[in-house]
């Protein structure tokens, strides 16, 4: 080989060799600028803590990631009920939603009671954060990662749940058969059947068209979305009974989430934790507000009386037993929780 080509040919592999040490950068740097759409869909009412919280954490993302995450928040069922918003996040037609994690029920039943299931679990709000910042709600997360494809990257909340009516419930014997909404589960069904009342399955988007149509006399409710989905407007009785706390599992897609860089992949669990530990805090310190709001708005507001709450507690306790036989696990979660209250 001469000199020219020998050079020629030295030239072409430093060429070469300088636009392959090149490339990892290049690829790096066109990585870091792509953009993720990030829908956010649920069907929680718009002004309520947990869609504000939901606002606020879309608009920390879009400005902390530079505009590398996209977040399009769309409440209030706008793409459709907690059955396909529930689905979208599995299968990542849409990255993000929230749900209690008894929505997990037939896929994961162990996840399930810290949804709230089977009703009285849950003591106080102090015993909430036990179960759900400590060592169960991690656990909780890696189960529907494993089993669901999400990731709960954090909980927010609606609260304790009570009974909004059409007639006034003022004991235990007013429950019977009353047409009561409950979401499309099992365990709540049985909840109700329990009680007396008849239960009735609906989707969430559904509960004030069937209150106004007579389908349904009651749904049980926090006070936040009785205001905001105005439910007050077809049922004008509320009865505290404070029989079901409902966390919401702030639920993100997790192939999506693993396809961000690792930055952003700390982003996304970072400042969900903070805009739903803000969003827990506000929950609770405006509950009394809201009953307040709730009695301006023509509300009766009344509380059921403690024997009558011990007697709902006593009569659904066997579902306690029955839950936990759906697996090993799950008896040993129910147990976890209560030796945390």
């Amino acid at each position: 080989m001469n000199q020219v080509s020998t050079a020629l040919t030295r030239r072409g592999f430093l060429a070469t060799g300088t636009a392959a040490l090149a490339a990892p950068m290049f690829l790096s740097d066109a990585r870091a600028q792509d953009k993720f759409v990030m829908k956010i869909a649920h069907t929680e009412g718009i002004g309520t803590p947990i869609t504000n919280a939901f606002d606020a954490w879309a608009k920390t993302l879009n400005e902390k990631s530079g505009g590398r995450i996209d977040a399009q928040h769309f409440p209030a069922a706008q793409l459709g009920g907690l059955a396909e918003a529930l689905e979208g996040s599995r299968i990542g037609t849409i990255q993000v939603t929230t749900a209690g994690p008894d929505s997990e029920e037939a896929i994961a039943p162990e996840i399930a009671v810290l949804g709230g299931a089977p009703g009285f679990i849950y003591k106080n709000e102090e015993h909430v954060d036990k179960v759900l910042q400590g060592e169960l709600g991690q656990k909780a997360s890696d189960i529907a990662r494993e089993k669901t494809g999400v990731e709960f990257v954090a909980y927010g909340e609606t609260g304790f749940r009570h009974i909004l009516s059409k007639r006034p419930v003022a004991s235990l014997a007013d429950l019977n058969g009353l047409k009561i909404r409950v979401p499309q589960l099992r365990i709540w069904v049985d909840f109700w059947t329990l009680l007396g009342a008849a239960p009735t399955p609906l989707p969430y988007n559904e509960q004030y068209s069937a209150l106004s149509t007579g389908i349904i006399d009651a749904i049980d409710s926090d006070v936040f979305s009785i205001i905001g989905f105005k439910f007050y407007e077809q049922a004008k009785n509320l009865t505290l009974t404070g029989h079901w706390f409902l966390p919401k599992a702030v639920r993100v897609n997790a192939a999506w989430l693993d396809s961000l860089p690792q930055d952003l992949q700390d982003l996304v669990r970072s400042s969900a934790k903070e805009a739903f530990a803000e969003q827990r805090r506000i929950n609770r310190e405006n509950a009394a507000k809201a009953l307040d709001e709730l009695k301006t708005l023509g509300v009766n507001v009344q509380s059921l009386p403690p024997e009558e709450l011990a007697k709902m507690e006593e009569l659904t306790a066997k579902l306690f037993d029955e839950f936990g036989s759906k697996s090993p696990e799950t008896a040993e979660m129910i147990k976890a929780m209560q030796a945390l209250g």
